[in-house]
């Protein structure tokens, strides 16, 4: 790899207190031009300002001390360092100590690239393709929108103009409080915004462009709207709800009201994140935002619940209170991973949220983090590419699953005092994780710093082995930890070891702690008193405590009847389920054990607890398709799912919720799939209705019918399929129809939707998600889609570099091999094809490709015989 020059933050001599910023878009053209006039303090003397700058060219630019001190001295060198995005300024004369102000003339350009200030491209109603001016600064573009001091904890305040075509939108981070023409053309006005707080540059945004709105106001007095497309203010309504009820519930959670007076929450056509949490003008994908109550599935409206939980707690915790530098990010987004999720069980307690958490962020993280090539939770980062790298399942989901795990060790009281007194210690300032521990170790009077250090400072988590042996009346807990490696035990000479807060529950109440321990050492013995011989012991209640489990056979098979008559709570029967898989493939035990176990789930009704089986089982059937019992492996699937889809059925039944429906897509969308005949049938039947348009298919079963028919089509499927896509008015649906084309098995089809992937027809944040679509549904399709990655890298780096989707393309095409010698492919490609920011992201695939031809090699036959008997007739 090769070596970077040593990264340097900027000088602190000359600092900004405020930027007056006035920019005009061309919208036409795609360029723009600024002026910039900030209020600067000088702290010593010196003849250049170095400051960030990319892809802008200075025209002029000029000193002016206050107080009519001294003479305007104009700059006579602008000294471009492309490669660290900085620009030094060099005047004539010595800049002498004091207030001034810098002004800047420049231009630059409105690219294509969904970062800096950027276009984005629409249709009118009237079908017309159009642009709007939009903005993405995080981490490290604000620089490509204007020269500034482009570092979290380098705060000013802003004054933002824009000067704009009459007939458009424009917004910002404040409220308006001017409009007016604007004197040189008729067609242009300009809009004057208020004076924001003192904020970083990350945060500022501003969009230019064509919306309706919908609006209200919360409980607490803030002016909330959201944007969408002309045509579309319906859709925001969903939002608009979520949004007003979690400003209130924020504002009493932190005990710290909301400090602007509006927020706005805009969906934007071309953008790379789910969404971006700029102050008081939150941007969106329109799928993270929009939602339509015909055609909007359960899942997308948990979604967009989840984000704009998500981006209004960073209005507090990352705007209100920043991280000191990059390297704190975690903070930022752990925390808001975490309390995402506090929000939306809050406004929608039927989702059971805290379960799916278990799911969708704990295990990913556990996953990821068993790698030798994981990262702690804390990096030194210093080049923007390296920052862009971190914006990974770390920062958030292993972020937000130790935050879940500290606050249940300090207790729901505490913690909120703790970010109460953090939120105003350092409101307008900047800090860092230790910040945070110094006030929820005072708020608890717990060693908080102790023991998140280990979590936070050091890569990887432990497993803990579980013992037990029965005294009297007394059960005797054998307790030991060592880390966890996905390759199997770890052997190296030094351990390293964590500071574990450990529960311990019992068969009479298996949802509440017994006992709580602090694991400190490499192992301790505790004594649980009053124990029948007949009651089991359980570790981890509620899968709170992160770290995986192996217990001992004996106590794992007393925990197998509390899954099979659902005593175990669901996400200790999904925990139980998940380490034991985990273990499987560390080679730790065989993966026979963990198919019987998945057989112990034949009575399950929780959609969670599914969702986790489903996805393992699908990890098991990617994996399997390098033999030559592939098949057995979708007979096995047909065998566990087709009882819950009977009693589920395809049409809802009065009385079901939200998770009901959840359940019947996915149950359906795995029979369809694993070839199942009775539901292939019937996938088409309703297929055929939906198209002619006889029956629309509800939103909740459009995913699994359009999964199960392309998977079992031919080219007529597939053009018809592409013809929904065409037709589709909501990006939502478009989507649902990119993430299942790749589907498709003959290998000319293939081709077809992997160039589809790269036409017009597809946004480029969603080309990532077809790709990896066809990578992911067949071994045809990862070979094709590598392949094609390969054949197309140019493109795909210049339209993702540096971002995380091009991190995400990679994962996703080259994750699921599972040949040594692909392993050797990958990395030599990736040593001929540079892509920094996806550096990390290639050692991991190659780390996983490595670990799945091992397991391979090591449990085929086991599992094959396995297969093969379980159907064998009785002797």
């Amino acid at each position: 790899m090769p070596e970077r020059r040593p990264f340097v933050r900027l000088p602190t001599d000359v600092f900004p207190v405020n930027y007056g910023l006035c920019l005009t878009p061309d919208l036409v053209d795609f360029t723009f031009e600024g002026r910039l006039e900030a209020a600067v303090e000088v702290t010593q003397a010196t003849n250049q300002i170095v400051m960030n700058c990319a892809d802008i060219d200075i025209l002029t630019a000029s000193f002016v001390p206050e107080g009519g001190e001294g003479e305007e001295v104009n700059a006579t060198g602008f000294n471009y360092q492309n490669e660290d995005e900085k620009v030094t300024l060099s005047f004539p004369s010595t800049l002498q100590k004091g207030s001034a102000i810098l002004k800047i003339n420049f231009v630059g350009e409105l690219n294509d690239k969904m970062k800096g200030f950027y276009r984005s491209k629409y249709a009118s109603p009237s079908g017309e393709v159009r642009y709007a001016a939009v903005t993405q600064f995080e981490a490290t573009d604000a620089r490509r929108a204007f020269p500034c001091w482009d570092e979290p904890a380098i705060k000013a305040t802003f004054d933002i103009t824009l000067i704009v075509p009459k007939e458009r939108v424009a917004l910002s981070n404040m409220n308006v409080i001017d409009r007016k023409p604007y004197p040189g053309d008729a067609g242009l006005v300009e809009v004057k915004f208020a004076t924001t707080p003192i904020m970083s540059t990350y945060l500022v945004a501003f969009v230019i462009g064509e919306y309706d709105f919908v609006e209200a106001q919360s409980s607490d007095g803030v002016l909330v709207r959201v944007y969408t497309p002309v045509g579309k203010a319906e859709q925001g309504k969903f939002a608009l709800e979520v949004a007003t009820k979690t400003l209130p519930f924020y504002k009493d959670y932190f005990d710290v009201p909301y400090p602007l007076p509006k927020i706005d929450l805009i969906a934007i056509a071309d953008f790379a994140a789910g969404a971006m949490e700029n102050w008081g003008l939150v941007t969106y994908r329109e799928t993270a935002l929009l939602i339509d109550p015909k055609n909007s599935c359960s899942s997308s409206r948990q979604w967009v619940a989840l984000v704009v939980g998500h981006e209004l707690a960073h209005q507090w915790f990352g705007n209100l209170v920043t991280m000191e530098w990059w390297t704190h990010l975690w903070l930022n987004e752990g925390f808001a991973s975490w309390i995402e999720y506090l929000c939306v069980d809050h406004c929608f307690p039927e989702y059971d949220i805290w379960t799916q958490f278990v799911s969708a962020d704990y295990t990913r993280a556990l996953e990821l983090d068993a790698l030798d090539n994981s990262h702690p939770i804390e990096v030194n980062v210093g080049h923007p590419s390296e920052v862009d790298e971190i914006f990974d399942a770390i920062s958030y989901s292993k972020g937000a699953s130790v935050i879940r795990m500290l606050h249940d060790y300090i207790g729901d009281e505490d913690f909120r005092k703790g970010m109460n007194a953090y939120l105003l210690k350092f409101q307008h300032k900047n800090a860092s994780t230790e910040d945070l521990w110094d006030c929820l170790e005072q708020a608890s009077g717990k060693p908080i710093a102790a023991v998140m250090s280990s979590w936070t400072q050091q890569m990887g988590f432990p497993i803990i082995e579980v013992d037990q042996e029965q005294q009297g009346d007394d059960r005797i807990i054998k307790l030991s930890q060592k880390k966890f490696c996905a390759s199997g035990p770890h052997s190296a000479e030094e351990c390293p070891s964590w500071m574990v807060p450990i529960n311990i529950c019992s068969s009479d109440d298996p949802s509440s702690a017994r006992l709580k321990v602090l694991l400190e050492g490499p192992d301790t013995t505790v004594t649980l008193g009053d124990i029948r011989p007949d009651q089991w012991v359980k570790v981890n209640p509620g899968t709170v405590g992160f770290y995986r489990l192996q217990y001992s056979a004996s106590m794992l098979e007393s925990l197998l009847p509390g899954v099979r008559d659902l005593s175990l709570p669901p996400v200790d029967r999904l925990g139980l389920q998940n380490d034991l898989f985990s273990l499987s493939r560390a080679g730790m035990i065989s993966t026979v054990v963990v198919l019987r176990l998945m057989e112990a789930f034949v009575n399950e009704p929780n959609y969670t607890v599914w969702s986790d089986l489903s996805c393992n089982l699908g990890v098991l059937s990617s994996l399997l398709s390098y033999t030559d019992f592939h098949e057995e492996i979708q007979e096995f699937i047909r065998d566990l799912f087709t009882p819950i889809g009977l009693s589920l059925g395809w049409d809802s039944k009065p009385g079901e919720g939200h998770l009901e429906a959840l359940l019947r897509g996915l149950v359906l969308g795995k029979l369809g799939k694993a070839g199942h005949k009775a539901t292939l049938d019937e996938a088409r039947r309703r297929f055929k209705d939906h198209v002619e348009g006889k029956q629309v298919l509800s939103a909740d079963l459009r995913s699994p019918v359009y999964l199960t028919v392309l998977k079992h089509g031919d080219s007529a499927t597939l053009d018809t399929m592409l013809k929904l896509h065409k037709q589709a008015d909501m990006q939502e649906e478009k989507n649902r129809i990119e993430r299942v084309l790749g589907a498709i098995s003959a290998p000319d089809l293939i081709q077809k939707v992997l160039n589809f992937a790269l036409s017009e027809e597809v946004r480029p944040q969603d080309t990532v998600s077809v790709i990896g679509g066809v990578a992911e549904a067949s071994k045809q399709g990862r070979k094709a889609a590598w392949k094609f990655v390969k054949d197309n890298w140019e493109e795909l780096h210049n339209r993702y570099q540096g971002g995380f989707l091009i991190s995400r393309l990679i994962k996703l095409s080259v994750d699921g091999f599972a040949i040594d010698k692909m392993a050797a492919e990958v990395k030599s490609f990736f040593e001929s094809h540079h892509a920094p920011a996806a550096e990390r992201t290639v050692q991991q695939c190659c780390e996983n490709i490595l670990l799945n031809a091992a397991w391979l090699k090591r449990d085929a036959d086991d599992i094959h015989h396995y297969l093969l008997q379980r159907k064998a007739p009785p002797v």
